[in-house]
């Protein structure tokens, strides 16, 4: 019996010492995200967007934090509204979207004055943070085929104010109604009454246009579709537009504790030119049709965020 107590206590001391150690070992594997929260990032619901929010999403997993993924939130004031709330900690916005649309501000075409603005506003309004702005410019493009702009003239805004009768636009959610949407259009040029109007998912814009069942679409000086199918952008030949910088705006609680993330997003950021988001606008929407998440992965390996 004393021969046999013996060895119980020493199988438990031998299995006590085994799950000691598994724990460790477990400890070890994730004590880099165990240290750090779990940050919740949210995008719009277009193909820029999803990129954007899985680019910032696997550098920062890459960095030890945990990501909860809330991408396909739907338009601007969604997306807005679950950053004010906390339903998430950051998201890519536009500069001259969030300086016109959130803040309800004229219009300005510097863009450092627009990015400043946005910035003490946000802040002031919200103690929501806004990082760097990235070099690229996704402002607002009136697009069409080549065929239709030889046909009418097409060359500007202007051009196009005095055509629209005759044409059919494709419209996309919010620009019918936004200040710097068809109806900024129609105060700053004039005209810009169409044949038709008809809504159409962001996604299937393009289709609408290549497949001819409408005329002329709004684009994003980013979208890859404009390169790879040949269409024409048209002047902005009164300037309308502000520039649309993209920005991740950031609860300031979130990184007032996490500064790292700035430092992190701020680095992603100025990689991300014109010529760069079109190209990976482009994987995504092209005939290769990877997935946002694969397009980030590459970039990010390929620039050194991922090991």
């Amino acid at each position: 019996m004393k021969n046999m107590f013996k060895k119980l206590i020493l199988t438990g001391a031998v299995l006590g010492l085994a799950f000691s150690l598994a724990a460790c070992s477990d400890s070890g594997k994730s004590s880099g995200s165990a240290d750090k929260p779990t940050i919740k990032i949210g995008s719009k619901n277009f193909t820029e967007q999803y990129i954007l929010g899985e680019l910032y999403a696997q550098a920062l997993e890459a960095a030890d934090f945990n990501v909860e993924r809330k991408l396909n939130l739907g338009g601007t004031q969604v997306a807005f509204t679950a950053l004010k709330s906390g339903e998430i900690d950051l998201y890519p916005e536009y500069t001259g979207t969030a300086l016109q649309d959130v803040l309800k501000e004229a219009a300005v075409n510097d863009e450092t004055a627009v990015f400043e603005a946005v910035k003490n506003g946000y802040k002031q309004k919200f103690d929501i943070d806004t990082l760097n702005q990235t070099p690229f410019n996704n402002t607002y493009v009136i697009v069409t085929t080549a065929e239709i702009a030889e046909k009418y003239g097409l060359k500007t805004l202007s051009d196009l104010s005095a055509k629209a009768p005759e044409l059919n636009f494709a419209l996309i959610p919010e620009f019918g109604d936004r200040e710097d949407g068809l109806p900024g259009l129609q105060k700053t040029y004039g005209g810009f009454v169409f044949k038709s109007a008809k809504l159409f998912d962001i996604g299937l814009k393009y289709k609408a246009l290549t497949d001819k069942q409408v005329d002329v679409t709004i684009g994003f000086g980013t979208d890859g579709q404009i390169a790879g199918f040949n269409l024409v952008s048209l002047q902005d030949d009164k300037k309308l537009w502000p520039p649309y910088h993209a920005v991740p705006q950031v609860r300031g609680e979130v990184l007032k504790n996490n500064p790292e993330i700035g430092e992190i997003l701020n680095k992603l950021n100025a990689l991300l030119t014109d010529d760069v988001m079109a190209s990976l606008n482009w994987e995504v929407d092209g005939e290769a049709k990877k997935e946002p998440e694969d397009v980030a992965k590459a970039f990010l390996k390929e620039n050194g965020f991922l090991n």
